[in-house]
C-alpha cells in the first residue's frame, strides 16, 4: 500500500507508526508544514482512564511514553481563598513537543518517511491507496473535499490563551479568580518536573473590559500574571506565539470520502476542559489501523472505522459540549460557596452522578456533606 498522512501531529504519526510496524513493505509518508521541532502550546494531559484505552497500540512506544509521564492522583479547584481537592481524578501529562519527538523517533526506526516544512495545497487521491487527513482543526484535506465530508463549525463565546510557567503545580488545578471586575479561570498542570501549562480563560465581557484586544503579547502576558499572582508564586508566564482565541466546535457528517479519511482534530474538536483531544487522536489512529488490518478493501475498512468509532466519539463529544457550556457561564456561578461550586464543576458534563462521586471521590463528598450541613445549621440558627 501507498499511504499519505497529511499532518504530523499525534494522530498522523501514531497511525503511521502502527501501520509501518505491521506492514514493513508498505510505503508510509507523513507530510507536515511545520518544522519537526515546532509545536504550539505546552503540555498534553491524559486521564488515567485514557491510558487504559491506549494499551492496544504499539507496546514499545507505550512503554517509553509511560516512563516519561508526570503523574498525580487528585484534581484541585481553587475558588477564592479555598482550595478543594477532588480525589479519585488521576491524570498524567507530557510536553507536547516531547510526545511528538518520541513519535517521530519511533516512526523513523520502522522506516516511515517524514517530510517536514512541506505544505500540500491539494491532495491527489489517485496517487495513494489511503490518504489520512490528520492535519488538525484547520485541515486542508477536509476543506478540499468539504462537499463530501460536510463539515460544520461554530465558535464559543469565551476567550482563552495558552501560556506556560515554571511554577510546577502538584495537581491539575482549576483556579477561579475575580480581578478588576472580571472573572477568570486558569487550567494549570505540570508537564515536566520544571514547567506547567497555564491556560487562561474568561467570558467575552471580561475580555472586552480588560482591553485585551488592544494589548500586545507582552502586555497580555503581564496582565494575566497579575490576575494569578498568588497562584504563580513569583513565577512569570511564558508565551509561545500565544494569542487570544475562541474555541471552535467542529464536526463532519461523513468521516471518509473514497480513499481519504479524517482523524483527530480534523475530524472533530473536543473542548479542552475534558482533556481528551490527544487521547481521541491516538485512539483514532489505533481504530483506523485495526480497520485497515481487518480487510483488503480500503472502502470497507473506512466504513468499519467509522462504525466502530462514531458511537464512542459521540458520547465524549456530548460530554465535552456540556462541559464547555458550564465554562461559558462559570462567571455566573462565582457567588456560590466553594464546596457547591466544586460540586457543580464535578457534575458539569453529566458523566458523574452523586452516586459515582461517592465511589470515586469519597473525601470530597465527605467535605461537601459536612459543609452543606454546617451551612444549613447556620441558616436555621
Amino acid at each position: 500500500m501507498r499511504i499519505l498522512c497529511v499532518g504530523g501531529g499525534p494522530a498522523g504519526l501514531y497511525f503511521a507508526l502502527l501501520h509501518k510496524t505491521a506492514r514493513p513493505t508498505d510505503h508510509v509518508l507523513v507530510v507536515d508544514q511545520n518544522r519537526a521541532d515546532a509545536t504550539y502550546g505546552w503540555g498534553v494531559v491524559f486521564s488515567d482512564k485514557a491510558l487504559t484505552f491506549l494499551e492496544g497500540g504499539d507496546a514499545r512506544f507505550m512503554a517509553v511514553l509511560l516512563d516519561r509521564l508526570e503523574r498525580w492522583d487528585d484534581l484541585t479547584i481553587v475558588h477564592g481563598d479555598d482550595a478543594i481537592s477532588l480525589d479519585g481524578h488521576g491524570f498524567t501529562a507530557i510536553a507536547r513537543l516531547e510526545l511528538l519527538q518520541l513519535l517521530q523517533r519511533h516512526c523513523a526506526a520502522v522506516g516511515v518517511e517524514m517530510r517536514f516544512e512541506t505544505r500540500l495545497e491539494r491532495v491527489t487521491l489517485d496517487e495513494y491507496d489511503l490518504v489520512v487527513g490528520s492535519d488538525g482543526v484547520h485541515s486542508r484535506v477536509r476543506d478540499q473535499f468539504a462537499p463530501h465530508f460536510e463539515p460544520t463549525s461554530r465558535l464559543l463565546s469565551n476567550k482563552y490563551i495558552w501560556y506556560g510557567t515554571h511554577r510546577v503545580f502538584d495537581t491539575l488545578s482549576l483556579i477561579f479568580r475575580e480581578f478588576d471586575g472580571g472573572f477568570y479561570v486558569a487550567h494549570a498542570y505540570r508537564f515536566s518536573p520544571r514547567a506547567s501549562t497555564f491556560l487562561v480563560e474568561c467570558d467575552v465581557g471580561t475580555w472586552n473590559r480588560a482591553g485585551f484586544s488592544t494589548m500586545n503579547d507582552e502586555e497580555s502576558c503581564a496582565y494575566c500574571a497579575r490576575i494569578f499572582a498568588r497562584d504563580l508564586q513569583g513565577h512569570q508566564l511564558m508565551s509561545n506565539k500565544s494569542a487570544w482565541t475562541s474555541f471552535t466546535v467542529s464536526s463532519n457528517a461523513r468521516w471518509s470520502h473514497r480513499n481519504a479519511v479524517l482523524v483527530g482534530d480534523a475530524l472533530r474538536s473536543v473542548h479542552f476542559s475534558i482533556g481528551s483531544g490527544t487521547r481521541l487522536a491516538l485512539e483514532d489512529a489505533i481504530a483506523l489501523h485495526r480497520a485497515i488490518q481487518s480487510t483488503n478493501s480500503v472502502s470497507q475498512a473506512l466504513d468499519a472505522f467509522e462504525a466502530a468509532r462514531r458511537p464512542i466519539v459521540e458520547k465524549i463529544i456530548e460530554a465535552a459540549g456540556r462541559s464547555a457550556e458550564w465554562y461559558e457561564r462559570f462567571h455566573e456561578r462565582m457567588t456560590m460557596a466553594p464546596h457547591e461550586f466544586a460540586m457543580s464543576y464535578a457534575t458539569r458534563s453529566g458523566r458523574m452522578s452523586r452516586g459515582q462521586i461517592e465511589q470515586t471521590s469519597p473525601r470530597f463528598l465527605a467535605l461537601y456533606n459536612r459543609r452543606s450541613a454546617d451551612k444549613a445549621s447556620s441558616a436555621t440558627a
